[in-house]
């Protein structure tokens, strides 16, 4: 297999693009999915602004530099990577802040209902900030498994709030066909594409979304804690009242006045000052993704979990897949279910090969195809069958938990 994977890289057409990421020598990263790679032009970025616009322009920098623009700006450069228009996307804060954005200007938007449907097992954040809006009177949460999600779209239900490719099984709702049945049910829809932006095709528009929030720090690369993204579709512009009122967010900042006016369209979505060493960070992230392209990425995506899974087959190795086995139906990621899938993942580790472990029992490998090489599934899958057969995992070292796993 390994030959084979060799010659599958020698014709693989965006194998140079490695060279544009540091990828640490006797590593695997198959954890781009929550932590994505440095770009290597991302530090000479940071260094121009630091010496140049903020050490040399100081305080001139917010106009000589744009960085008052910077969040519209990368805003319109994330917005085709997901199917959007470049006036409908803004790069600000986190996807928590975002939720809560926009959760609440949802509710607002449907008077007499408060129901905000999910499903259980969402990323936490996610039902987190309805629980939070709940607590204030705000919300009702409603959470429904995905065979009974339309039944569940009733007149009380004001938004429903789903995560386009599952955190922890990679599995893909159909975000048309949701869409659809939530607009019948007269109910708004905000999808989380946190697990999807930058890794598969999003097209929101075409999908006729409502609201979508993403982040920036795992398959757009824009280092730890970059700063996330939201979306709201043209037609909701006029009707979107968030609850974070910041200065940034008002139509006239400079003004200062008393009262607060929103910013037309989605620059009223801004809240506080952009932190802009880390929106310089995401935005060569984000060049560099919309260069190579979201579709070319997914292709390879798809070839390279195949890949993997053919030589898991090829060592014997027979681990529960829970992820979708069609690749069409999952994210940019492998998930398998074992009973100490938390040691595995340890022991892989120690290896070099760098995946993450989901509680309680989840071993997940992702795929960030700009920097991966069909050698490493190849070598991937020695290491975690050599793990398996020699029980290296039971090693006391490797099933002691960490605080973060």
């Amino acid at each position: 297999m390994l030959e084979r994977a060799r010659e599958l890289d020698a014709n693989d057409p965006l194998a140079a693009y490695r060279d544009r990421f540091e990828v640490p020598d006797g590593v695997i990263y198959l954890d781009g999915n929550s932590l994505g790679c440095l770009p290597k032009a991302t530090p000479q970025r940071l260094q121009q602004v630091i010496r140049g616009e903020w050490g040399e322009g100081l305080i001139r920098s917010w106009n000589d530099a744009d960085w008052i623009g910077l969040p519209q700006r990368i805003g319109g450069k994330i917005a085709p990577l997901i199917g959007a228009a470049p006036h409908e996307v803004i790069a600000a804060d986190s996807v928590s802040v975002n939720l809560f954005k926009l959760i609440s200007a949802a509710l607002a938007m449907k008077p007499g209902r408060k129901g905000v449907l999910s499903e259980p097992g969402n990323f936490p954040t996610d039902l987190y900030m309805i629980e939070g809006l709940e607590k204030q009177g705000l919300a009702e949460q409603r959470l429904a498994d995905r065979a009974s999600m339309e039944a569940a779209l009733d007149k009380d239900v004001a938004l429903l709030l789903l995560t386009h490719a599952h955190y922890k099984t990679g599995e893909v709702f159909d975000m048309a066909a949701l869409t659809r049945a939530a607009h019948e049910a007269g109910a708004l829809v905000l999808w989380d594409l946190s697990h999807s932006g930058g890794a598969l095709p999003v097209d929101l528009n075409a999908c006729d979304a409502d609201f979508a929030v993403g982040c920036g720090y795992k398959y757009l690369n824009g280092g730890p804690g970059a700063p996330a993204y939201a979306f709201v579709a043209e037609r909701h512009h006029d009707a979107v009242q968030q609850p974070l009122s910041g200065w940034m967010g008002h139509a006239r900042p400079f003004e200062f006045t008393d009262d607060y006016a929103p910013a037309p369209g989605v620059d009223r979505l801004l809240c506080g000052t952009a932190p802009i060493l880390a929106m310089a960070a995401l935005e060569v992230g984000v060049d560099l993704i919309a260069e190579i392209g979201v579709e070319r990425l997914y292709a390879k995506s798809q070839a390279l979990s195949e890949f993997l899974r053919e030589c898991l087959d090829d060592r014997g190795v027979d681990l529960d897949l829970v992820s979708p086995s069609d690749p069409a139906s999952r994210g940019s990621q492998l998930s398998y279910r074992h009973p100490e899938a938390y040691a595995l993942s340890q022991a892989l580790i120690a290896r070099g090969v760098i995946g993450d472990f989901r509680d309680p029992d989840i071993l997940r490998l992702g795929f960030a195809p700009a920097y991966l090489r069909f050698e490493d599934m190849a070598e991937a899958a020695r290491h975690l069958a050599e793990v398996l057969e020699t029980g290296e995992w039971q090693r006391d070292e490797f099933r002691k938990r960490s605080a973060v796993t």
